[in-house]
This record gives structure tokens, sequence and C-alpha cells, in this order.
């Protein structure tokens, strides 16, 4: 249960989408950099993570791994540590000496307030050449020239699909437009005899599992923000495309079947999840999930593909949403010179990225660990790794309001799929407004 939807977020879970996250403290300037620590010295260093259950045992055994250079350094792994709770115990005066998150989204405010320590300095000391990760990557982490963290792993998204239902209904090739992703939901939707939903080809509601508004714009080529750093939604016609077919579905399946559907569904990371069920034909979803089908329904028949991408825009073919954990500094951590020795062994070692990645199926972020020969692919996780050096990957822009901005959208996606909004152009303009308040507020 490593991953959490992307909505869910350190500035919308606790204050309105008109106020910026306060981290406390100045921007993060590259400022003092601690030495490292000599190879006897005996400590303790204390990471925050979300991971938990199995992949918090893989990642614990990475991390440990540090001992190969540093022997008497002890790990102090916390898992099911949100976003939230590492900034509470950075203004509360505790941090941990190294923390993790999925939510890259939040790495503006990171970066910006200095809750997180600008890596910099580190980074020109050891003469770490950041050209070995890709270009998309390094972009999420690293806020207007203030880099405050590494990426570890990767998440590249694709297309999961259930073999066996595809030869039942007829179906042979892949979808690769959203067109055809529309008539192939159809087509593998079945129904129980008072008409409920018994298998959804497609689920089109919005936010569920990994269906988020960030995740699938790559594929409309629709973007957050135009050239002058503000939201423009409502201008754009790729975000329009994009919940037009998004309502096609949900017309497709009633809304109210389809609530009634997914109030059923697993969760996410459970044995349950709904297309490990057979419950739905066809997913997106990160590469992790090979992993946990893996673990968890070893004997269902499945494929991915790169997510079908709009018709009109066929320049996104082969392109994928990529986001992943990130690794950083927080303010006052108490070893910050043995911190950024754990976190440059947990971002850039080879055997340690391939290792874990080898565990937990999660992309490694350098090219080297890409390469190496002892990084196991199989097809299903193959079309992740190919996905992930397309060179047409899209990740989020790191904003000062963390990704109140994306709950913005995904909050407007499930009014728009309730039926809710009367006129599309104008319910875009709204959340084009929040944004824009949400961001001049923010100061920065």
């Amino acid at each position: 249960m490593r991953k959490t939807s992307r909505a869910v977020v350190l500035c919308a879970a606790t204050a309105v989408l008109a106020t910026a996250c306060a981290g406390g403290g100045a921007r993060g300037g590259s400022g003092a950099v601690a030495e490292p620590p000599k190879k006897d010295d005996k400590l303790t260093l204390t990471v925050f993570s979300k991971y938990s259950d199995r992949e918090e045992l893989e990642v614990t055994k990475a991390l440990n791994t540090i001992k190969s250079k540093f022997p008497n350094i002890e790990i102090k792994h916390e898992g099911n540590q949100d976003d939230d709770k590492i900034t509470g115990a950075v203004r509360g005066g505790n941090p941990p000496d190294v923390a993790m998150t999925f939510m890259t989204d939040n790495l503006g405010q990171f970066c910006s307030s200095g809750s997180w320590q600008d890596l910099k300095g580190y980074i020109e000391r050891d003469k770490i050449d950041l050209n070995v990760i890709p270009q998309a990557v390094r972009e999420y982490t690293d806020f207007r020239g203030t880099r405050c963290a590494l990426p570890m792993l990767a998440d590249v998204y694709g297309l999961f699909y259930n073999k066996d239902q595809f030869a039942a209904a007829g179906i042979t090739e892949v979808p690769k437009t959203t067109d055809q992703l529309l008539d192939a939901a159809k087509r593998l939707t079945q129904k129980n005899p008072d008409g409920s939903i018994k298998v959804a080809g497609f689920l089109p509601s919005m936010p569920f599992y990994n269906n988020q508004a960030q995740i699938w714009a790559p594929s409309w080529g629709a973007r957050y923000l135009d050239g002058n750093g503000k939201s423009a939604l409502a201008g754009s016609a790729e975000w329009k495309a994009m919940f037009e077919f998004q309502k096609k579905l949900v017309d497709f399946y009633g809304y109210d079947n389809l609530e009634r559907f997914r109030a059923g569904l697993g969760q996410e990371y459970s044995a349950d999840h709904a297309f490990q069920q057979g419950k739905l034909a066809m997913i997106m979803d990160g590469e992790y999930r090979t992993a946990f089908i893996a673990d968890q329904a070893p004997n269902i028949s499945f494929g991915t593909a790169p997510f079908p991408h709009s018709a009109a825009r066929p320049d996104r073919d082969g392109g994928a949403f990529a986001t992943g954990t990130i690794i950083g500094i927080p303010k006052g951590a108490k070893n910050p010179g043995a911190a950024w020795e754990l976190i440059k062994h947990m971002s850039l070692e080879t055997e340690t990225l391939v290792n874990l990645s080898n565990a937990i199926k999660n992309v490694p972020s350098t090219e080297a660990a890409l390469k190496d020969p002892r990084l196991q692919i199989t097809p299903q996780f193959k079309t992740f790794i190919d996905l992930y050096g397309s060179g047409k990957l899209w990740s989020n822009p790191p904003t000062p309001i963390g990704d109140a901005h994306l709950k913005a959208v995904n909050d407007f996606a499930a009014e728009w799929q309730a039926g809710k909004v009367a006129n599309l152009d104008e319910g875009l303009k709204k959340v084009d407004q929040q944004i824009n308040d949400a961001l001049a507020q923010s100061g920065k």
C-alpha cells in the first residue's frame, strides 16, 4: 500500500484552496554544507516514508545497505508517515534526518518554504552529474532553481488490460487512441440481469484509483499552467476533450449505476483491487501494479501498453505521465551530513536502485540502473521501461501551493461526472480563478 491518490495532499487536506501552505522559515538557500560522517562514527538516522507492508520491509533493507560504507550508522525507518506528518515534525522542531514522499506535487511548497533543505551545495561539493537522470524526472525535484530533493525511484503510468476478457469480447488489438479505448470499454462491459454493472470495461470515475486528472492529462496533451505560470484550463481544447471523453463513458454506464458499482470495489492496494478481481477489464495504473499482481493475483493474464492518446494529439503516442518517490533533508535535521550520504546512496547508487526496483517494481531513476543487466524486466514491466526512455514523459509543474491546483481540477471532475456542471467552459473558468487566486495569495 505504497501510493496514495495524488489528490490527497498536504495543503488541501488542511486548508481551503485559496490558502497557500506555509512551511515556516525562509526559502532554502545553498547555505552551509555539513561534513559527511567518518567511517566509524556511530549515529542513528531517522527516515520517514509513506511505505508500508511488503514495500516498507524492502525499502528498509535498501536503507540498511548504507552500512557497507558506514558500518556504525543505524537506520530507524518509520513507515506510514505522510506529508502532513513530515511537515508537522519540521514545525515541531523534531524532524527526521531524511524524508521520502510520493507526493512530488508538494515539492514546490517544500523548496520555496525551506522546509526541505536546498541540496545545491552538496551536489556541487561532490560533483554530482544530474544528467544521469532523465529531464522529466529532474524537473519534478527542482523548483525555480532550488533543488531540495533527488528522485529515488520513478513511477510511469500506462494501460493494464485483462487478456482473457479481451479475448472473450473478440478484441484482438490493444486500443491506441482514446476513441478506441471508449469503444473497447463498451464492448468489455458486462451487466447483471438487473442492469447493474458486473464488469466495467474502463471506469471513468474521477478521482478513483489512478483516475486522476493529472495522470490522464498527458494523453490529451493537456497542460495545467500556461507560459506565464497561470491556470488556463478554460481556453484549452485538450482539457475539454478529456472531460468530454469522461462524460461519454459516464453517460454510457449511468452515473448512479456507476456509483453503486464503484462503492463495491476493493481498496487500491489490497488484494481486492477491482482489476485483480476481474471487475475492471482495463485500468490506468503505474508500473508498481505488476508487483501487486504478482503478489496478490498471480493467475491473472494481463498485458500492459502505453495509455491511449487523443486522436487529435498523435504526438502523444507512446508518451506517459511520470512521477515517483523523492527524498530530501528536512529543515532542522540532526545529522544532515550523514543524511546526504544516505540520499546519494538511495538516489544514485546503481546496485541499490536495481535491487530496490527488482523488489518493489518501480522504475530506477538513473540511466546506469536502467541498463544494468541485473534489472529484472518482465514483458509487462518492459512497457514502463520503454515509456521512461521515450523522451515523452510529462510530470506536474511544481508550484508554491503544493498540489492544490490538482485537487481543484479533480474536485471539478467529480462535479462534472455527477452532472452538476451545466456548462463546461464556465465551470473551467471558475477552476482557473480558484487556482490563480491561490497562486497570487502564495506570494511566490
